[in-house]
């Protein structure tokens, strides 16, 4: 095991780096780093975002490269330079070792140690304080799915207000609605409340939906169910929302009610199992058993022509849409103020595909959802 008493570093580009930004607390687009002893927390970043990070971080001290030019002259290369002043920021401190996460350039790993300096990976550095989440990211969560499920109504009331051609497909305005026109209307509408979808949407009907993670593509046809998986970004916070659900314009047919009731099942059988105690494999397994006890089969890895469990359970979320752990198969014990999605789902080629998600966050007791909205099908 590393030792935690060790200096910690972290680096890169705090707007692409989530462990990064969480302690710099600026989107910078530019290199930066974060070195940590016990006693001191040192930002090092360009000259013109010093007062920024001053005002926004809770460093101690804010540095600039220039600040720990090494006795040969800084790079050209911003994050050349970067590498350079953190390691020689850590030789000035005569800091022999350190600990450093999955997350470390290669660049800052060898100038770092080029210095002399021993570097200890720590696999937990960065990732059990992001999955515990304090009061206020709850609420910065809180506030990304609500804002997340105002456009799920939105996108699924005029999916079900579609009228109808006459070969089934679905018309809007007069023109046809298709999973291309539909995410685009949820780009625009997260774009009003400064929201963004950096990693697309999904809106997929059969036959495309029985590839779980297919965006969709084509017309939307009545009668037939559409996954609508939304998973926009606050620009301010860099929370994530992630909300899945699924509409039917007009009548589903009995095997997708059949789906429908499985997979809310499902989903109420994993939140059961959603606590402080519990780990992340046995909400899983809650999970299928609810949809293997409707009589559904496994088929992970081959997309199937009938509704088959095709995936895990769901996955920790925060900065990234997408954080450690995964409710699956081999997850460990859940910690007290973990966020998750729980997101059972059913998918075929004949009969379409339904999924339903929800995020919630982890307590000694129940979960606590953070949703309001309804998981139905009907959304007239």
């Amino acid at each position: 095991m590393p030792d935690a008493s060790l200096p910690a570093i972290f680096a890169g580009i705090p707007l692409k780096n989530p462990s990064l930004f969480r302690r710099i607390g600026v989107p910078l687009g530019d290199p930066a780093a974060w070195i940590e002893t016990t006693d001191r927390r040192v930002a090092l970043v360009r000259d013109i975002e010093m007062d920024r990070v001053r005002r926004l971080s809770s460093a101690d001290r804010v540095v600039c490269p220039m600040d720990y030019q090494p006795a040969g002259k800084l790079d050209a290369d911003r994050e050349t330079a970067t590498a350079q002043a953190v390691a020689e920021c850590c030789r000035r401190e005569n800091l022999a070792a350190v600990r450093v996460d999955r997350s470390l350039p290669f660049v800052f790993a060898w100038y770092l140690q080029q210095a002399g300096i021993e570097l200890s990976y720590d696999p937990d550095l960065g990732v059990i304080d992001r999955r515990q989440k304090s009061e206020q990211e709850i609420e910065r969560l809180a506030e990304a799915q609500s804002v997340t499920e105002s456009v799920m109504r939105y996108l699924c009331e005029t999916i079900a207000r579609c009228t109808v051609a006459a070969d089934g497909t679905l018309v809007h305005e007069g023109e046809a609605f298709t999973s291309e026109r539909t995410r685009a209307m949820a780009a625009a509408e997260f774009l009003k409340r400064d929201y963004s979808m950096s990693h697309g949407a999904i809106v997929a009907t059969a036959p495309e939906v029985a590839d779980c993670h297919h965006a969709g593509t084509g017309p939307l046809r009545t009668g037939v169910p559409v996954i609508v998986d939304l998973f926009p970004m606050n620009n301010e916070t860099r929370y994530w929302g992630d909300c899945t659900r699924t509409v039917v314009h007009g009548q589903p047919s009995a095997t997708v009610r059949k789906m429908h009731d499985a997979v809310v099942a499902a989903n109420a059988a994993a939140t059961q199992q959603l606590r402080v105690g519990q780990t992340a494999e046995s909400v899983h397994l809650a999970a299928d058993q609810a949809l293997l006890d409707a009589g559904f089969e496994l088929s992970r890895g081959t997309v199937s022509d009938q509704p088959t469990i095709q995936h895990g359970t769901g996955h920790g979320i925060g900065l990234d849409v997408h954080e450690p752990i995964l409710l699956d198969l081999g997850g460990g014990p859940l910690l007290e103020r973990e966020v998750f999605t729980i997101e059972p789902g059913l998918y075929g080629r004949q009969d379409g595909g339904v999924r339903v998600e929800n995020m919630l966050v982890v307590r000694e007791g129940d979960a606590q959802s953070l949703n309001q909205l309804h998981e139905g099908l009907d959304w007239t």
